[in-house]
């Protein structure tokens, strides 16, 4: 589908010297309705600053963008992707309501540096949170926009006018009406308002809080979705690149003499990128196989059984997260001291779709098609590797086959527009498996350390928590705790000193580990105590919202008291991610000969605030509870030095469909309350679930993630 050229609009940080003036803008833009609107500004405001004010004092936030062209269709432009967390469909639905719009008139363009507004990425559930209400106030402004235009031309008060599915109409004569295209056919307007306009409120809506079929399903199950791998551009070469053994070992001496024998390839030599080009992938494949290469390794220091004893030799004294009262003193107030130590290995994003970029240049100008969470940071990579000024370059993101965080970092797009460069033609880089599991960041080793306690009567005393590495999202506990202390040891990204390759954010960085073990401290001393693990949460639970869900949870399952373990397998846990409230239930069947787990059913109560599309959300939640299984039960990097040991699905397990329990999801739905994050919330409390399902079924606790039938046997051998 081709639209007409929009350019980015966020003059918040612009400064003096912003490129483009509202004449040149308007030429690019072409016919049609264009609504400019700055977020964090209310209407006044941003007539003030039009009237003179410095663009510097403008806020940093988001601007959003829609058109509305001559045959009625409205698109949205957004810097955001899809990567399978469907905002494809829930930003839609949001501006088709606020303008009284079908959905399917709505139009998305995602992801397009040059059609689209600045954005500074796609990760950490934040879409529907920053980027919708912006999205909502445009849609807003644009049908009061068209609602004065139209009563200008019907001749009748603004007030007497109302709008179904892009129509204005006279209430009290309907033929008499005019429709958007119609308003808009041949136009050129901008028109800015002297007051705000509300948005809907909830009893209003008509798509919002609907359940939709996602909008892209078909096109990926028919395989018309198009993805970077997808794209040709005439002329097109394939680079396969001469990887090292291991992370920090250097290229000493490298014999190319082979793959230049291979008809039609070319081999490529810059500094640390040695690569071959060819138009057949197959080719460039054999080719490369031909190249001979030495590479120096440095000696092996450290893997994945001595990388915990690793980071806390190596972590820092830690800044504090939070902190209240005094520890000595709610120690004192402790029947029942515990202290414990929990263990995270690094875990692989394996997306379904690899790294993947397109590179093409044409004269002073260039193009980029890649699989990339950051569409303008990657912009300007690729235009730093070129030569080029950023506004020369254009990043095009077509759908992406996964990211959970990976697809943040743009290795591939560097390395593609190097070697179209020195190539002269089109490039595609596509990381192979074994290269996504090597080139890509893992989510980092981490170690948690907890001191708590309980009184007599069951209450809390006391919390002394220390994350090392993981980072602090998700360490803050919830738990009425009057005497406490977190704080975060050391960096979760980065490699170097403290990991041996890079690392950085994996769907929820850091929540998933801070919850397993927070989650399981929880229900060791509510195991003592000889309370059932729900009732001595909701004892010990300050937020509403949080005492909600997990009622909702139980309500659910049709829980029973009883204290842990009870033989029947059943785990709680709870946790905040994104804004979103989350407590789940699961029930484990443990082969004790094996030391398999089965998980059996998961319930999953969700307060996401105002639910966007519930069949979106329901599936973002299936899906987290599936992946979690992944690094609660299998997921785990082994290494040794920079070596990476599982390159591979032979040796690194995914959740399989054959794993899958009874999953069952809840939303404690608040209509008034602002939408919260939905892509991640539902994974952070799948490694403590379990774990405290295991515990209740067999009565071993295990303190290391992933729980293999390894490491719950050895807990089984030592009960």
């Amino acid at each position: 589908m081709e639209h007409d050229r929009c350019l980015e609009l966020d003059f918040t940080d612009a400064g003096p010297d912003f490129p483009v003036t509202r004449r040149e803008l308007f030429q690019l833009l072409g016919g049609g309705i264009i609504v400019l609107f700055t977020a964090g500004d209310s209407i006044a405001q941003a007539q003030e600053r039009r009237r003179g004010r410095s663009r510097r004092e403008l806020p940093e936030d988001f601007n959003a963008f829609l058109r509305i062209g001559e045959d009625g269709k409205v698109t949205c432009f957004t810097g955001k992707i899809e990567m399978g967390q469907g905002i494809v469909t829930s930003l839609a639905q949001m501006l088709a309501d606020e303008l009284d719009v079908s959905l399917d008139s709505v139009d998305m363009v995602m992801g397009d540096t040059d059609l689209c507004p600045w954005d500074m990425g796609t990760f950490g559930s934040m879409t529907t949170r920053f980027f919708g209400p912006p999205l909502r106030a445009a849609g807003a402004e644009a049908k009061r926009v068209l609602l004065e235009l139209a009563s200008e031309q019907l001749g009748v008060p603004v007030e007497q006018l109302a709008v179904e599915d892009g129509v204005v109409f006279d209430q009290r004569r309907k033929q008499n009406q005019v429709s958007y295209a119609q308003l808009a056919k041949g136009k050129r307007i901008e028109r800015h308002l002297e007051t705000a306009v509300p948005v809907k409120t909830p009893s209003e809506f008509n798509v919002v809080g609907k359940p939709i079929t996602r909008r892209d399903a078909l096109a990926k199950v028919t395989g018309e979705a198009k993805y970077a791998g997808d794209i040709r551009p005439p002329g097109m070469l394939y680079a396969k690149i001469l990887r090292p053994p291991a992370h920090g070992a250097t290229l000493t001496d490298v014999d190319v003499s082979g793959a230049k024998e291979v008809k039609g390839a070319q081999v490529i030599q810059d500094g640390d990128l040695v690569a071959v080009l060819h138009r057949y992938p197959d080719e460039a494949e054999r080719a490369l196989s031909k190249v001979r290469a030495k590479f120096e390794t440095p000696e092996a220091d450290v893997d994945d059984k001595s990388i915990f004893d690793h980071l806390l030799k190596v972590a820092s004294e830690g800044s504090d997260v939070s902190r209240g009262g005094s520890l000595q003193t709610g120690e004192g107030h402790a029947a029942e001291v515990f202290e414990e130590t929990y263990l995270d290995g690094y875990v692989a994003h394996a997306p379904i779709e690899p790294h993947t970029a397109v590179v093409q240049i044409e004269g002073d100008k260039a193009t980029v098609w890649a699989s990339t969470q950051t569409p303008f940071r990657a912009r300007d990579e690729a235009a730093e590797a070129l030569g080029l000024p950023s506004e020369s370059v254009r990043l095009i993101t077509p759908f992406v086959g996964g990211g959970f965080g990976g697809k943040t970092r743009n290795l591939q797009v560097v390395e593609a527009a190097r070697l179209a460069r020195l190539a002269g033609k089109p490039v595609q880089v596509a990381w192979s498996r074994e290269e996504e599991f090597f080139d890509d960041s893992f989510r980092p080793a981490a170690v948690v350390r907890i001191r708590s306690g309980i009184t007599d009567s069951g209450s809390i005393a006391f919390w002394d928590y220390h994350v090392y590495f993981a980072g602090s999202r998700g360490s803050q506990h919830f738990y009425d705790i009057a005497d406490h202390a977190t704080v975060s040891h050391g960096s979760s990204r980065g490699g170097g000193r403290a990991h041996p390759f890079a690392t950085g954010a994996w769907r929820a960085p850091a929540n998933n580990t801070n919850t397993f073990a927070r989650e399981s401290q929880i229900d060791i001393m509510a195991a003592k105590a000889g309370i059932d693990p729900v009732e001595f949460r909701l004892r010990n639970l300050k937020e509403d919202k949080m005492r909600a869900v997990l009622r909702a949870a139980a309500d659910k399952l049709g829980w029973t008291p009883a204290k842990a373990p009870s033989g029947r397998g059943y785990g709680v846990a709870c946790g905040i991610d994104s804004g979103t409230y989350v407590a789940t239930i699961a029930e484990v069947e443990v082969d004790e000969k094996t030391g398999s787990v089965q998980v059996k059913r998961v319930v999953c109560a969700q307060d996401m605030g105002l639910v966007i599309n519930p069949e979106g959300a329901r599936i973002q939640m299936e899906g987290c509870i599936t992946m979690g299984l992944g690094y609660a039960l299998t997921e785990e990097v082994r290494f040794k030095g920079g070596e990476v040991l599982d390159r591979n699905f032979d040796t690194y397990e995914l959740p399989r469909f054959s794993w899958l329990p009874q999953i069952e999801t809840v939303f404690v739905e608040d209509k008034n309350a602002t939408p919260q994050g939905g892509g991640e919330p539902a994974i952070i409390t799948m490694g403590a679930v379990v774990a405290n399902a295991i515990y209740d079924a067999t009565g071993v606790r295990l303190f290391q993630l992933p729980m293999t039938p390894e490491r719950v046997n050895e807990a089984l051998r030592e009960r």
